[in-house]
Protein backbone atom coordinates (compact mmCIF):
# COMPACT_ATOMS: atom_id res chain seq x y z
CA UNK A 1 0.00 0.00 0.00
CA UNK A 2 2.63 2.52 0.85
CA UNK A 3 4.83 2.19 -2.27
CA UNK A 4 1.87 3.26 -4.02
CA UNK A 5 0.81 5.93 -2.25
CA UNK A 6 4.66 7.33 -2.56
CA UNK A 7 4.91 5.57 -5.54
CA UNK A 8 7.88 4.44 -5.35
CA UNK A 9 9.44 1.78 -7.29
CA UNK A 10 12.52 0.16 -8.61
CA UNK A 11 16.00 0.89 -6.51
CA UNK A 12 13.40 2.80 -4.39
CA UNK A 13 10.70 0.41 -3.75
CA UNK A 14 13.88 -1.48 -1.92
CA UNK A 15 15.18 0.61 0.15
CA UNK A 16 11.65 0.99 1.21
CA UNK A 17 11.44 -2.64 2.09
CA UNK A 18 14.85 -2.47 4.22
CA UNK A 19 13.92 0.66 5.52
CA UNK A 20 10.76 -1.38 7.27
CA UNK A 21 12.62 -4.71 7.91
CA UNK A 22 14.68 -2.87 10.08
CA UNK A 23 12.82 -0.33 12.25
CA UNK A 24 12.33 -2.99 14.64
CA UNK A 25 8.55 -2.88 14.11
CA UNK A 26 6.76 -5.88 13.55
CA UNK A 27 2.90 -5.00 13.87
CA UNK A 28 1.10 -1.79 14.07
CA UNK A 29 -2.23 -0.47 14.44
CA UNK A 30 -4.05 1.47 11.70
CA UNK A 31 -6.62 4.29 11.84
CA UNK A 32 -8.31 3.91 8.96
CA UNK A 33 -8.41 0.75 6.39
CA UNK A 34 -5.92 0.32 3.49
CA UNK A 35 -7.38 1.63 0.92
CA UNK A 36 -8.78 4.67 2.76
CA UNK A 37 -5.38 5.82 2.87
CA UNK A 38 -5.09 6.63 -0.94
CA UNK A 39 -8.78 8.15 -1.09
CA UNK A 40 -7.65 11.10 1.18
CA UNK A 41 -7.34 14.06 -1.24
CA UNK A 42 -5.67 16.76 0.70
CA UNK A 43 -4.62 17.75 4.01
CA UNK A 44 -8.34 18.65 4.89
CA UNK A 45 -9.28 15.14 4.57
CA UNK A 46 -6.92 14.09 6.96
CA UNK A 47 -7.54 16.05 9.55
CA UNK A 48 -11.13 15.53 9.45
CA UNK A 49 -10.25 11.28 9.94
CA UNK A 50 -7.73 12.61 12.44
CA UNK A 51 -10.55 14.54 14.72
CA UNK A 52 -13.15 11.48 14.28
CA UNK A 53 -10.71 8.72 15.27
CA UNK A 54 -8.76 10.99 17.62
CA UNK A 55 -12.28 12.00 19.55
CA UNK A 56 -12.90 8.10 19.33
CA UNK A 57 -9.66 6.42 20.52
CA UNK A 58 -8.78 9.48 22.87
CA UNK A 59 -12.73 8.74 24.55
CA UNK A 60 -12.30 5.10 24.86
CA UNK A 61 -8.87 5.23 26.62
CA UNK A 62 -10.02 7.93 29.19
CA UNK A 63 -12.97 5.70 30.29
CA UNK A 64 -11.15 2.73 30.28
CA UNK A 65 -8.13 4.37 32.47
CA UNK A 66 -10.85 5.78 34.96
CA UNK A 67 -12.90 2.38 35.53
CA UNK A 68 -9.39 1.01 36.15
CA UNK A 69 -8.30 3.46 38.59
CA UNK A 70 -12.01 2.47 40.11
CA UNK A 71 -12.88 6.29 39.60
CA UNK A 72 -15.90 7.74 37.64
CA UNK A 73 -15.86 10.86 34.90
CA UNK A 74 -17.28 12.85 37.50
CA UNK A 75 -14.07 12.53 40.03
CA UNK A 76 -11.82 14.13 37.49
CA UNK A 77 -10.51 17.92 38.23
CA UNK A 78 -8.50 17.80 35.29
CA UNK A 79 -7.75 16.32 31.73
CA UNK A 80 -3.96 17.26 30.21
CA UNK A 81 -4.46 16.06 26.35
CA UNK A 82 -0.93 15.40 23.96
CA UNK A 83 -1.05 14.66 20.46
CA UNK A 84 0.84 16.35 17.38
CA UNK A 85 -0.53 14.48 14.38
CA UNK A 86 -3.17 16.64 13.79
CA UNK A 87 -5.21 19.86 14.22
CA UNK A 88 -8.36 20.49 16.51
CA UNK A 89 -10.47 23.37 17.43
CA UNK A 90 -11.65 23.25 19.64
CA UNK A 91 -9.07 20.41 20.61
CA UNK A 92 -9.32 16.48 21.15
CA UNK A 93 -9.84 17.00 25.05
CA UNK A 94 -13.01 19.34 24.59
CA UNK A 95 -14.44 16.99 22.32
CA UNK A 96 -13.89 13.92 24.86
CA UNK A 97 -15.02 16.11 27.98
CA UNK A 98 -18.77 15.58 25.62
CA UNK A 99 -18.42 11.78 25.05
CA UNK A 100 -17.00 10.47 28.11
CA UNK A 101 -18.98 13.07 30.05
CA UNK A 102 -16.67 15.20 32.64
CA UNK A 103 -18.01 17.62 34.81
CA UNK A 104 -18.65 21.45 33.54
CA UNK A 105 -16.10 22.63 35.61
CA UNK A 106 -13.10 20.83 34.44
CA UNK A 107 -9.82 22.17 33.67
CA UNK A 108 -8.23 21.58 30.39
CA UNK A 109 -4.97 21.88 29.10
CA UNK A 110 -3.62 20.81 25.65
CA UNK A 111 -0.67 19.70 25.13
CA UNK A 112 0.54 20.19 21.59
CA UNK A 113 3.83 20.35 19.46
CA UNK A 114 5.63 18.14 22.10
CA UNK A 115 5.37 14.94 20.35
CA UNK A 116 7.44 12.00 21.29
CA UNK A 117 8.41 13.61 24.80
CA UNK A 118 4.96 14.42 25.71
CA UNK A 119 3.74 11.01 27.75
CA UNK A 120 6.70 11.81 30.14
CA UNK A 121 5.77 15.89 30.03
CA UNK A 122 1.88 15.34 30.26
CA UNK A 123 2.73 13.57 33.46
CA UNK A 124 5.41 15.89 34.91
CA UNK A 125 3.13 18.82 34.41
CA UNK A 126 0.45 16.76 36.07
CA UNK A 127 2.28 16.23 38.84
CA UNK A 128 3.33 20.16 39.15
CA UNK A 129 -0.57 20.61 39.58
CA UNK A 130 -0.95 17.83 41.96
CA UNK A 131 1.72 19.67 44.16
CA UNK A 132 -0.80 22.72 44.24
CA UNK A 133 -4.20 20.44 44.56
CA UNK A 134 -3.18 17.47 46.34
CA UNK A 135 -7.05 16.47 46.62
CA UNK A 136 -7.18 16.18 42.56
CA UNK A 137 -7.93 13.61 40.38
CA UNK A 138 -5.94 14.44 36.71
CA UNK A 139 -6.38 12.43 33.43
CA UNK A 140 -3.30 12.55 30.74
CA UNK A 141 -5.07 11.52 27.67
CA UNK A 142 -2.56 11.29 24.54
CA UNK A 143 -3.72 10.53 21.17
CA UNK A 144 -1.61 10.14 17.64
CA UNK A 145 -2.67 8.93 14.06
CA UNK A 146 1.04 9.08 12.94
CA UNK A 147 -0.06 7.36 9.66
CA UNK A 148 -2.29 10.37 8.89
CA UNK A 149 0.71 12.42 8.52
CA UNK A 150 2.67 10.01 5.81
CA UNK A 151 3.43 12.22 2.30
CA UNK A 152 2.04 10.85 -1.07
CA UNK A 153 4.78 11.14 -3.67
CA UNK A 154 7.47 11.95 -1.61
CA UNK A 155 10.42 9.65 -1.61
CA UNK A 156 12.49 11.78 1.30
CA UNK A 157 14.23 9.43 3.30
CA UNK A 158 12.34 11.00 6.58
CA UNK A 159 9.24 10.12 5.10
CA UNK A 160 10.15 7.07 3.83
CA UNK A 161 11.96 5.87 7.56
CA UNK A 162 8.74 7.58 9.55
CA UNK A 163 6.05 5.64 7.29
CA UNK A 164 8.00 2.37 9.01
CA UNK A 165 8.17 3.34 12.42
CA UNK A 166 5.14 5.14 13.55
CA UNK A 167 1.29 3.52 14.07
CA UNK A 168 -1.50 4.70 15.63
CA UNK A 169 -2.97 4.52 18.80
CA UNK A 170 -4.09 6.51 22.58
CA UNK A 171 -3.35 5.54 26.03
CA UNK A 172 -4.33 7.63 29.59
CA UNK A 173 -3.23 8.27 32.89
CA UNK A 174 -4.94 8.93 35.55
CA UNK A 175 -3.35 10.49 38.56
CA UNK A 176 -4.27 12.12 41.99
CA UNK A 177 -2.82 14.00 44.26
CA UNK A 178 -1.38 12.99 47.87
CA UNK A 179 -4.44 14.18 49.96
CA UNK A 180 -6.57 11.59 47.87
CA UNK A 181 -5.35 8.12 47.71
CA UNK A 182 -6.74 6.67 44.68
CA UNK A 183 -7.56 2.78 44.54
CA UNK A 184 -4.58 2.38 42.08
CA UNK A 185 -2.33 5.09 39.74
CA UNK A 186 -0.73 5.20 36.40
CA UNK A 187 -2.78 2.62 34.63
CA UNK A 188 -2.13 -0.46 36.88
CA UNK A 189 -4.63 -3.06 37.54
CA UNK A 190 -6.95 -2.61 40.45
CA UNK A 191 -5.41 -3.66 43.62
CA UNK A 192 -1.58 -3.94 41.50
CA UNK A 193 1.33 -1.98 42.45
CA UNK A 194 1.34 1.78 42.90
CA UNK A 195 3.38 4.37 41.91
CA UNK A 196 4.60 7.38 43.05
CA UNK A 197 6.06 10.75 41.32
CA UNK A 198 8.94 11.96 43.40
CA UNK A 199 10.70 14.63 40.84
CA UNK A 200 10.62 16.09 37.24
CA UNK A 201 13.26 17.61 35.30
CA UNK A 202 13.14 19.23 31.43
CA UNK A 203 16.06 19.66 29.46
CA UNK A 204 16.08 21.37 26.33
CA UNK A 205 18.74 21.47 23.83
CA UNK A 206 19.50 24.83 22.36
CA UNK A 207 19.55 25.11 18.37
CA UNK A 208 18.67 21.97 17.67
CA UNK A 209 14.72 22.63 15.98
CA UNK A 210 15.47 21.21 12.99
CA UNK A 211 16.60 17.44 14.67
CA UNK A 212 12.70 16.59 15.06
CA UNK A 213 9.60 17.85 14.30
CA UNK A 214 6.81 19.10 11.58
CA UNK A 215 7.04 21.02 7.99
CA UNK A 216 3.66 22.47 8.08
CA UNK A 217 2.17 22.81 4.01
CA UNK A 218 -0.77 22.18 1.76
CA UNK A 219 -0.24 18.92 1.82
CA UNK A 220 -0.03 18.61 5.78
CA UNK A 221 2.44 17.32 8.30
CA UNK A 222 5.83 16.79 6.41
CA UNK A 223 8.53 15.34 9.17
CA UNK A 224 11.71 16.58 10.16
CA UNK A 225 13.83 13.93 11.35
CA UNK A 226 17.58 14.83 11.44
CA UNK A 227 20.19 11.87 10.80
CA UNK A 228 22.12 13.47 14.52
CA UNK A 229 18.84 12.42 16.91
CA UNK A 230 21.04 9.04 18.26
CA UNK A 231 24.07 11.22 18.48
CA UNK A 232 22.29 13.29 20.54
CA UNK A 233 20.63 11.01 23.03
CA UNK A 234 24.35 9.72 23.32
CA UNK A 235 25.69 12.81 23.83
CA UNK A 236 23.60 14.33 26.32
CA UNK A 237 21.56 11.68 27.93
CA UNK A 238 24.07 10.23 30.87
CA UNK A 239 24.90 13.41 31.93
CA UNK A 240 21.66 15.15 31.81
CA UNK A 241 20.05 11.72 34.28
CA UNK A 242 22.90 11.67 36.25
CA UNK A 243 22.32 15.32 37.09
CA UNK A 244 18.66 14.77 37.80
CA UNK A 245 19.77 12.05 40.07
CA UNK A 246 22.38 13.68 42.10
CA UNK A 247 19.94 16.78 42.91
CA UNK A 248 18.25 13.77 44.32
CA UNK A 249 20.86 12.64 46.72
CA UNK A 250 20.96 9.62 43.95
CA UNK A 251 22.89 7.71 41.18
CA UNK A 252 22.02 5.36 38.11
CA UNK A 253 22.72 2.57 40.42
CA UNK A 254 19.89 3.28 42.35
CA UNK A 255 17.96 2.78 39.40
CA UNK A 256 15.79 -0.27 39.30
CA UNK A 257 13.78 0.02 36.63
CA UNK A 258 13.41 2.19 33.20
CA UNK A 259 10.34 3.14 31.27
CA UNK A 260 11.31 4.68 27.94
CA UNK A 261 10.41 5.77 24.92
CA UNK A 262 10.61 3.57 22.06
CA UNK A 263 12.13 6.55 19.35
CA UNK A 264 13.66 3.40 17.22
CA UNK A 265 16.67 1.02 17.15
CA UNK A 266 19.36 3.63 16.94
CA UNK A 267 17.85 6.11 19.48
CA UNK A 268 17.38 2.62 22.00
CA UNK A 269 21.04 2.08 21.10
CA UNK A 270 22.05 5.42 21.60
CA UNK A 271 20.30 5.52 25.42
CA UNK A 272 21.05 2.20 26.15
CA UNK A 273 24.62 3.25 25.61
CA UNK A 274 24.63 6.64 27.50
CA UNK A 275 22.75 5.08 30.45
CA UNK A 276 25.18 2.39 30.54
CA UNK A 277 22.73 -0.02 30.78
CA UNK A 278 22.10 -3.54 28.55
CA UNK A 279 19.41 -4.06 26.37
CA UNK A 280 17.29 -6.18 28.62
CA UNK A 281 16.92 -3.38 30.93
CA UNK A 282 15.10 -1.48 28.16
CA UNK A 283 13.65 -4.43 26.90
CA UNK A 284 9.76 -3.72 27.45
CA UNK A 285 10.38 -0.71 25.07
CA UNK A 286 12.16 -3.07 22.48
CA UNK A 287 8.88 -4.84 22.93
CA UNK A 288 6.38 -2.43 22.60
CA UNK A 289 8.30 -1.17 19.35
CA UNK A 290 7.91 -4.57 17.88
CA UNK A 291 4.40 -5.24 18.83
CA UNK A 292 2.83 -1.68 18.34
CA UNK A 293 5.78 0.74 16.38
CA UNK A 294 6.55 4.08 17.55
CA UNK A 295 3.06 5.69 18.85
CA UNK A 296 4.74 9.45 19.52
CA UNK A 297 3.39 10.79 22.32
CA UNK A 298 1.46 7.64 23.87
CA UNK A 299 4.33 5.17 23.30
CA UNK A 300 5.44 5.41 26.87
CA UNK A 301 2.68 5.41 28.75
CA UNK A 302 1.95 2.11 26.62
CA UNK A 303 5.50 0.76 28.04
CA UNK A 304 4.67 2.26 31.79
CA UNK A 305 1.45 -0.30 31.56
CA UNK A 306 3.47 -3.25 30.16
CA UNK A 307 5.83 -2.35 33.10
CA UNK A 308 3.00 -2.55 35.78
CA UNK A 309 1.57 -5.53 33.68
CA UNK A 310 4.56 -7.88 33.05
CA UNK A 311 6.98 -6.75 35.53
CA UNK A 312 5.56 -5.45 38.56
CA UNK A 313 8.38 -3.11 40.48
CA UNK A 314 9.17 -4.32 43.98
CA UNK A 315 7.89 -1.78 46.46
CA UNK A 316 10.50 0.79 47.47
CA UNK A 317 12.15 0.46 44.27
CA UNK A 318 12.48 3.77 42.35
CA UNK A 319 12.64 3.87 38.30
CA UNK A 320 13.01 6.76 35.80
CA UNK A 321 10.48 7.33 33.27
CA UNK A 322 12.32 9.21 30.00
CA UNK A 323 11.34 10.33 26.63
CA UNK A 324 12.38 12.93 24.04
CA UNK A 325 11.18 15.01 21.39
CA UNK A 326 11.13 18.16 19.45
CA UNK A 327 12.94 21.05 20.00
CA UNK A 328 14.76 18.93 21.22
CA UNK A 329 14.77 18.25 24.41
CA UNK A 330 14.26 15.37 26.85
CA UNK A 331 12.23 14.93 30.35
CA UNK A 332 13.11 12.87 33.02
CA UNK A 333 10.39 11.99 35.72
CA UNK A 334 11.80 10.06 39.14
CA UNK A 335 9.13 7.19 39.93
CA UNK A 336 8.84 4.97 43.27
CA UNK A 337 7.15 1.97 43.50
CA UNK A 338 4.69 1.38 46.51
CA UNK A 339 2.79 -0.93 48.22
CA UNK A 340 -0.59 0.55 47.89
CA UNK A 341 -1.13 2.72 44.73
CA UNK A 342 -0.63 6.31 45.05
CA UNK A 343 0.62 9.61 43.35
Amino acid sequence: MFLDLVRAEGRTAEMVRRLHANAGVRHRHLSLPLDRYAQLRDFGEANDEFVRVGVELGAKAVSKALDQAGLSPHDVDLIVSATVTGLAVPPLDARVVNRVGLRTDVKRLPLHGLGCVAGAAGIARIHDHLLGHPRDVAVLMAVELCTLTVQRDDVSMPNLVASGLFGDGAAAVVLTGADRPPPQDLGGPVGGPGIEVLATRSRFYLDTERAMGWDVGASGLRIVLGVEVPALVERHVRDDVDGFLGAQGLARTDIAWWVAHPGGPKVLMAMEAALGVPREALGLTWASLAAIGNLSSASVLHVLADTLRERPPVAGTLGILLAMGPGFCLEMVLLRATESPRD
